[in-house]
Formats: structure tokens, sequence, C-alpha cells
């Protein structure tokens, strides 16, 4: 970083500092403005699930893009960091906290500390007793405690509520293909929608794969998938990129159209959103669980 690139930062931390105590003397020398400003798609669906609108600075590049974000809609009343923004970007809005996660830049992160930003850095998100420890982190840090719990409140109830609708059900076999060269197994956030949704994933169970890793091509064709889960508008489109793909173009499952589908952002959710996920998966396995 040059010398006129530090003079930026530290100008800029000045002036966030000077409106942060110009706010404080407005509310009382005891409390002083949150703001915070959201580096990732999952700190953004944590921090608008339980933030006052009035502590929101600025949410990421990407919150605002339905594929990615569940909460596209509600983004829209906030400002949005640049794609791949530094530091200076985040520092307009003047932060008091930058919400960022193990795979943001170690760039980004360290010059927001050396501007004497406080950051979170989330590094656990693969199952939903992750979101809810990190929806208490953040309640903490924002002083909205009390509105955390109630959001986990809410998660566990719709979570109980699908678990006995889809008590007794077979479970559906299923894989989730990928046009990059890599399938999820367990400790995955595909992992996680099966466990909720009456699924049995096949690259965990029968692959033994963890995380994301190439897929067993020949030992692939003689699993017995009973659907692919796919992401997008309609299932023909959601297949059309699988359909002329070794190995997924030789699966009956694939060439039969035997689908799930489910949007976009849902397979890689990392927050308390991922419900969602779980909701319209079993729906589109257990139908018939849903028609009551």
């Amino acid at each position: 970083m040059t010398h006129l690139r530090q003079l930026c930062l530290i100008l800029l931390l000045l002036s966030g500092a000077a409106w942060t105590g110009l706010c404080a003397d407005a509310r009382g020398a005891g409390s002083p403005a949150v703001r915070v400003v959201s580096q990732t798609v999952g700190t953004d669906e944590l921090l608008v699930a339980i933030a006052a609108p009035g502590q929101i600075a600025a949410l990421s590049a990407l919150s605002g893009d339905p594929d990615f974000s569940a909460i596209s809609t509600e983004a829209r009343a906030y400002p949005h960091l640049k794609p791949n923004g530094d530091a200076e970007d985040a520092l307009q809005y003047r932060p008091t906290l930058v919400l960022c996660a193990d795979y943001s830049r170690a760039e980004f992160v360290d010059q927001m500390r050396v501007a004497g930003v406080k950051v979170i850095v989330f590094r656990r998100y693969i199952t939903l007793e992750d979101a809810y420890a990190n929806l208490r982190l953040l309640g903490r840090a924002i002083g909205r405690e009390a509105k955390a719990e109630e959001v986990i409140a809410d998660c566990r109830r719709r979570v109980d509520a699908l678990r006995k609708r889809l008590a007794g059900c077979r479970p559906v076999r299923v894989i989730a293909p990928s046009v990059y060269g890599v399938i999820p197994g367990y400790d995955t956030t595909f992992q996680d929608l099966c466990d909720h949704a009456g699924a049995v994933n096949l690259a965990a169970t029968l692959g033994g794969l963890h995380g994301h890793q190439s897929p067993p091509s020949e030992q692939m064709l003689t699993w017995p998938v009973d659907r692919v889960v796919v992401a997008g508008s309609t299932v023909e489109a959601a297949l059309a990129p699988f359909r002329h793909l070794p190995p997924y173009e030789y699966m009956a499952s694939v060439r039969q159209g035997r689908a799930a589908l489910i949007h976009p952002f849902m397979l890689s959710c990392v927050s308390q959103y991922r419900i969602d996920g779980y909701e319209e998966l079993a729906r589109a396995l257990h139908p018939r669980r849903f028609a009551r």
C-alpha cells in the first residue's frame, strides 16, 4: 500500500470517527451510533434479519442479486459496496463495524483493521446451529440480542414443523450436480439441506466425499439417484448444462428429467435463510406431505 493510500484510509477513518462522535453527542454519551458494513452475502442476511434499519450502513455488492441473496428485495433499501471494492469503498460509509467471512479477501480485512475499524470474521456456517451462533455473535456486537433470539425462536418453530411434516417419509436419494467439476458431500450446505428436507446425499453416503470434491465419475453411474437437485427458473433450463456433460449426461435421472428445483441462492446459503431451502426442497421431494 502506498503512503498516499494509507493517508486516504486514515482520513476516511477520522471523518467517520468525527461523524460517530456527533451522533453520540446527539443521543447521549453512552450511546454511540452503530454503523455496520457487510462485505458478504451471508453476513448481509444475518445483519438485515436483526439490525435496526439505521444500523445498516452498506451491504455487499451481491446483496441485491436474487441468484445469490435471500434478501435481494430488502437490500434495495440500502447502499451496496462496489464489486471487488476495497477498504476505501467500505470506509466511505463511516462504519463502526465491518462484517466479513473467512473467505473474504485477507487484504480487505487487514486494511480495515489497520484503519482502526472493528471487524468480525465469521468462520463457521455449514450448519443451522452455526447460523444461530452467528446471529447471537452479531446480536451482542450491535446490541440486538433480543432480536437475534426472536429470529432463532422463529427458525426453530419452522424447522420443528417441517420435521413433523416429514416424519416417517422415505428419504429421497439425491445428488447436486455442478458444472464446476466438483460435487458436495459431507460438511457442506447441501448436506445440511438434505438432512432437513428428507433426502440422502449419495455423494456423501456412497461416495464418501467431504466438502466439495471431484465427482467419482465411473462410480456415480452405479448410484441409485432418484432426483438431481438443481437450481434455476425451470427444471429444463436447470438441467440443460448437464445433458451434455459427463458423467451426468449418462445418468438416468438426468436423461429422464427427474429433478428437484430450488432457487439458486438456496444451494449455498450460509445463514438462517437456509430454512427457505429446507422447505422448498422438501416440497419438491415430498409433494404429498404438503398437499393437505
